[in-house]
């Protein structure tokens, strides 16, 4: 694996147009978005939430992107997603690391730090200022629903929360923690719920 950069990434919103949803995740991903420097853009989860997003009309994804889903050769080969209608954040903007070769979840701690409160306060004015209604917040995972249910001082918005698109949080979710059951099936499954709310 290659060793975690802790690159701060950025939220990716669309060039131009309205927001009509924001998506976060919990923390940008060793192999992903901390190589490409852009949110899910080569982390594992990220192929079952572009796949959403273009099936939805939200992203244009280049088609070789899907051949070999990683962010270096992302950022090697300058591949990066377009968006429409949806912007993508994380719920905290650095991988998580102790080691710099492993990855692990934010802690309550890194989350609170008013310094990412504030980030998130921004973000979502941001996309709230380009919604022509309500917002409609997307939370993937259990770190990002927690500190989303605790976040104060922000534009009205709907929040949904799914389980992470990772294998874990797949499983973890699934009944019987997922025993006998495939895991292809599983993100099936979650990128069709995933579509519906975002065409809702």
């Amino acid at each position: 694996m290659a060793r975690i950069l802790q690159t701060r990434v950025a939220p990716l919103f669309p060039p131009e147009g309205e927001v009509r949803v924001m998506l976060f995740g919990e923390a940008p991903g060793p192999r992903g978005a901390d190589q490409s420097g852009i949110p899910f853009w080569g982390d594992r989860a990220g192929g079952s939430l572009y796949r959403a997003l273009e099936a939805a009309g939200l992203a244009q994804v280049p088609p070789e992107a899907y051949l070999d889903w990683d962010g270096a050769r992302f950022r090697e080969l300058g591949l990066v997603p377009v968006l429409r209608g949806a912007a993508l954040s994380n719920a905290y903007p650095l991988c998580p690391t102790r080691d710099f070769q492993s990855f692990r979840a934010p802690t309550d701690r890194e989350l609170r730090d008013p310094a990412n409160l504030d980030r998130l306060r921004a973000e979502l004015a941001l996309a709230a200022g380009r919604c022509h209604g309500r917002l409609r917040v997307i939370v993937l995972g259990k770190r990002a629903d927690w500190i989303f249910s605790q976040l104060e001082g922000v534009p009205p918005f709907d929040r949904h929360a799914l389980p992470h698109p990772s294998a874990q949080g797949l499983l973890q979710s699934a009944p019987g923690k997922g025993k006998g059951l495939r895991l292809d099936d599983l993100r099936r499954a979650w990128e069709a719920r995933l579509s519906s709310l975002l065409e809702a």
